[in-house]
C-alpha cells in the first residue's frame, strides 16, 4: 500500500532537486562498498546508472532539470511564487523492490502531471519504507500556467497511484471517512475533550439505554442538549448552551448514522434488562442545591469554597461503580471538566492546606513562594561555584550532597509554585462554567426572573 501528498516549495528549485536526487538516498546499497566515491564512479556509466541510482525525468533529462525547468520559467515569465512542487509515496516496508518502487512512480507521476508539467522522479531506499519523491515544476511547459494546487489534485493523486499499485498487484490503503477537523484532532491527541467528544461519550451512554427515538430524543434533552433536528430528518442534529453551531450526530462517525442509530434501537428492543432502566432527571438543580446549603451554612465566598462546589459538581459527574448519578449537571461542558477532576482536587488541597482565601492571597502565596525558590537556587548556585575549585575528594562530596539536598528542597516549592499559578488560570474558567450552568438550571427549572413590562398612561 502506498500513501502519497505533496506541498509547495517557496525557495530555491535547485535544492528541493538535489534533495531528491541525493546519491546517499537513491543509491541501491549493493553498489555501496566502503567509498561512496566508487559507487559514484561506478553509475556514471549511462547504462547503469538506471539500474543503481533511481532517478528519472518526465519532459526533461534527469541530468538537466533544473536548467530546463528555469528555462520554461523565463520563457513565460513566471520566475516568483511556488517554484516548485514535492510530492512523495511510499509503500509498506518489504512490499516492493527499488525497482518496482521507481517503476511505479514514473507511472504515477506521469499520470498525474505527465501532459503539461517537467517531473523529477526518484527512489529513496534509505529506510525501510522505500519510498518515492516528485518534484513538479510549478510552470507547465506546454501552456505557461502555474499549478494550482486545489484539494481535488490531492485527492487525484492518491487515486491515481492506488490505481497503478493495484495494476502491478499492490495493495492499496483502504479509504476511511475522517470525522473530525484538524483542530480537534490535535486536541484529542493532547488529552482534552472537546464538545463533540462529549456529544459523541453522551450518545454511546443514550444508546445503550434507550429502544426508541423518542426515548432517545428525551435522554439527550436530559442531558443538556436541544435538538435543532429530531430523527425525523436524514441528518439530525442537536445543539447546547455555549455552542455555536450546531452539530450533526452522523458526522461523529459511521455508527452514528440515522440507519445504524435505528438499528441499534430495535436491537435494544430485544434486551429485557433495559426495561428496568432509569432515565436522567429532566428537573435538577444541583448547583442550586449547593449554593443553598453553602448560603444556610452563612459561608463566605472565597476562593477555597469556589473550588469546593466545582468539585462537589464534578464528582456527581464520576457517579459510583453501580450506577451514574443521575442528577448530573445539565451542561455538557461542565460535564467534559470531569477529565480534570485530579487537577482540581490537587489545587483544592493547596489552597486549604496553605489557609488561602482571596485572589490576593494567592497572589502574595506566589510571591513568597518565587522567593524562596530564587534564595535557595542562589544557595546552589554558590556550592556549584565552589565544585569548580575543590581540592579533595572529600571536599567535592560534600558539596554536592549539599547541593542535593538544596534541590530537594527546591523541587516540592517549584510544584506548588506551578499548581498556584495553574489556579490563578482556572479561576476565571471555573466562574464562566459556574455561571453558565446557573443560568441553564434557573431556565430549566422555569426560576428565571420574568421582568414586567412597565407602562404609561
Amino acid at each position: 500500500m502506498a500513501s502519497t501528498g505533496f506541498w509547495p516549495v517557496k525557495s530555491r528549485l535547485k535544492e528541493v532537486i538535489d534533495y531528491a536526487e541525493n546519491p546517499d538516498k537513491t543509491t541501491d546499497k549493493r553498489f555501496l562498498d566502503e567509498d561512496l566515491w566508487a559507487a559514484l564512479r561506478y553509475v556514471e556509466n549511462d547504462q547503469k546508472t538506471d539500474r543503481t541510482m533511481y532517478v528519472s525525468g518526465i519532459n526533461c533529462p534527469k541530468q538537466r532539470a533544473y536548467r530546463c525547468m528555469m528555462a520554461t520559467k523565463r520563457r513565460y515569465g513566471k520566475l516568483g511564487g511556488n517554484v516548485a512542487y514535492h510530492g512523495y509515496q511510499s509503500f509498506a516496508s518489504g512490499e516492493v523492490t527499488p525497482e518496482e518502487a521507481h517503476k511505479i512512480g514514473v507511472e504515477t507521476a506521469r499520470r498525474m502531471w505527465g501532459e503539461n508539467f517537467e517531473v523529477v522522479v526518484t527512489t529513496h531506499l534509505n529506510t525501510d519504507h522505500l519510498h518515492n519523491h516528485f518534484v513538479v515544476n510549478s510552470v507547465s511547459f506546454k501552456t505557461g500556467r502555474k499549478f494550482e494546487n486545489h484539494i481535488r489534485d490531492h485527492i487525484e493523486l492518491r487515486e491515481i497511484s492506488d490505481a497503478v499499485c493495484r495494476e502491478h498487484g499492490k495493495s492499496v490503503i483502504p479509504f476511511t471517512h475522517f470525522y473530525r477537523n484538524k483542530r480537534a484532532y490535535w486536541a484529542e491527541k493532547s488529552g482534552k475533550l472537546t464538545h463533540r467528544g462529549q456529544l459523541q461519550k453522551d450518545m454511546d451512554e443514550a444508546l445503550s439505554k434507550c429502544s426508541s427515538y423518542k426515548s432517545l430524543e428525551y435522554y439527550l434533552k436530559s442531558l443538556g442538549y436541544r435538538l435543532e433536528r429530531d430523527f425525523r430528518y436524514e441528518h439530525p442534529s442537536v445543539t447546547a448552551d455555549g455552542w455555536e453551531r450546531a452539530v450533526r450526530i452522523d458526522s461523529l462517525g459511521e455508527q452514528y448514522s440515522r440507519e445504524r442509530i435505528r438499528e441499534k434501537l430495535l436491537e435494544n428492543q430485544r434486551k429485557p434488562e433495559l426495561y428496568a432502566i432509569v432515565y436522567p432527571i429532566w428537573k435538577r438543580k444541583p448547583l442550586l442545591s449547593f449554593e443553598y446549603e453553602f448560603r444556610k451554612a452563612q459561608r463566605m465566598d472565597t476562593v477555597t469554597l469556589l473550588f469546593q462546589l466545582f468539585i462537589e459538581l464534578l464528582k456527581l459527574c464520576t457517579g459510583n461503580n453501580v450506577e451514574q448519578q443521575p442528577n448530573r449537571p445539565l451542561s455538557p461542558m461542565m460535564r467534559a471538566e470531569v477529565r480534570k477532576l485530579d487537577q482540581y482536587l490537587e489545587e483544592y488541597w493547596l489552597l486549604c492546606d496553605n489557609n488561602i482565601r482571596s485572589p490576593k492571597e494567592l497572589l502574595s502565596f506566589q510571591e513568597s513562594m518565587s522567593a524562596r525558590i530564587a534564595e535557595l537556587e542562589k544557595k546552589r548556585y554558590a556550592l556549584r561555584l565552589k565544585l569548580r575549585r575543590v581540592k579533595s575528594p572529600e571536599e567535592d562530596t560534600a558539596l554536592k550532597q549539599r547541593a542535593k539536598e538544596l534541590t530537594r528542597q527546591i523541587t516540592p516549592l517549584r510544584k506548588e509554585l506551578k499548581i498556584a499559578k495553574r489556579i490563578e488560570e482556572h479561576i476565571p474558567r471555573i466562574k464562566e462554567l459556574l455561571d453558565a450552568e446557573r443560568q441553564i438550571e434557573l431556565k430549566h427549572n422555569n426560576l428565571m426572573i420574568k421582568k414586567e413590562r412597565g407602562h404609561e398612561r
